[in-house]
């Protein structure tokens, strides 16, 4: 009798233990009973019905990637070759989502096909009404047009697309070869439009700064004569100012004013010799010449003093 009672404890256990099964982090488990979906089980040690209940399959809910390579033929007929990684994962942990994911295909390779023939498809349609020389430059449109095309085919298979890198756009040898030499004589071009366009600002930047070196000289040397204007205007001014009181001087005592004339006729022969430096001056040394020379200069001491004497009026 006590026998039963041990076998018993023992069927007990064997079934416990039978109906126990864990679930890893990541992951969703989909129970079945008789092949008829019955519920989901989260991560962790879990339970099921011995011999009724099935763990038919654990979803991952991580992200997973794959990466495609594929050709695509654009609108001139130019065979483009792109190289992508697609990033995607379960929608949510819903149960509905859950139940999507574990029976809409028969299996993970299944799903796989589908999913990157779809993929393929979108892209080779866009490719297809794009030039060759646009393909380069709508690596981001691209992206664009296959998320807006098979979002919502992947929502009803419970998954979604979180992105899709383009790594690698490429086409033919010749094409890439007339690509190269285009951009090559671009860059020739570009640089020619800049070494000329340096030309130009140099020899324009030239011609501002000798312009201002003429127009300051210019200026400089018409201050320059001002100057020497205004000094011989002062020199005349004093010469007369010193003949004058000379002159009156000399009246006061009672002596002729033509000696002053005179020692100014002899004075300016003296400087002749001393500073003529070799050159040949002629002079009227005759008597009627000084008498001539005389006159004149008296004539300037008279014109000046009456100028001086206005002044003085006014």
């Amino acid at each position: 009798m006590a026998v039963v009672p041990i076998i018993l404890l023992a069927l007990g256990l064997i079934i416990l233990f039978t109906g126990l099964f864990s679930v890893q982090q990541g992951t969703i488990g989909v129970i079945t009973m008789f092949g008829k979906y019955r519920r989901t089980v989260q991560p962790g040690l879990n339970f099921k019905i011995p011999f009724l209940e099935t763990v038919f399959r654990r979803v991952s809910v991580q992200n997973r990637s794959v990466e495609l390579e594929f050709q695509a033929v654009t609108i001139d007929q130019a065979n483009v070759y792109f190289k992508s990684m697609l990033l995607y994962s379960v929608l949510n942990t819903n149960e509905e989502t859950i139940k999507n994911v574990a029976f809409k295909f028969i299996a993970e390779r299944d799903f796989m096909q589908a999913l990157v023939r779809t993929i393929e498809g979108s892209i080779r349609a866009f490719v297809a009404t794009k030039r060759q020389a646009e393909i380069l430059t709508l690596r981001g449109e691209i992206v664009e047009y296959v998320k807006d095309q098979i979002d919502h085919i992947l929502e009803t298979w419970g998954y979604h697309l979180q992105d899709l890198q383009i790594n690698d756009i490429t086409f033919d040898d010749a094409i890439m070869t007339s690509m190269s030499k285009v951009v090559a004589s671009n860059n020739l071009k570009a640089a020619a439009e800049n070494e000329g366009q340096a030309l130009l600002i140099t020899k324009t930047k030239a011609a501002e700064a000798e312009g201002n070196a003429i127009k300051i000289a210019a200026e400089a040397e018409r201050t320059a004569a001002q100057l020497r204007g205004q000094g011989v205007a002062l020199f005349r001014e004093e010469v007369a100012k010193g003949m004058s009181q000379a002159a009156e001087q000399m009246k006061q005592a009672n002596l002729d004013t033509n000696v002053i004339l005179f020692s100014m006729w002899t004075e300016a022969i003296k400087n002749f010799a001393e500073y003529g430096k070799g050159n040949v001056i002629f002079l009227d040394g005759s008597a009627e010449g000084m008498q001539k020379t005389m006159k004149q200069l008296m004539g300037m001491m008279q014109m000046e003093s009456s100028s001086t004497n206005d002044d003085k009026k006014s």
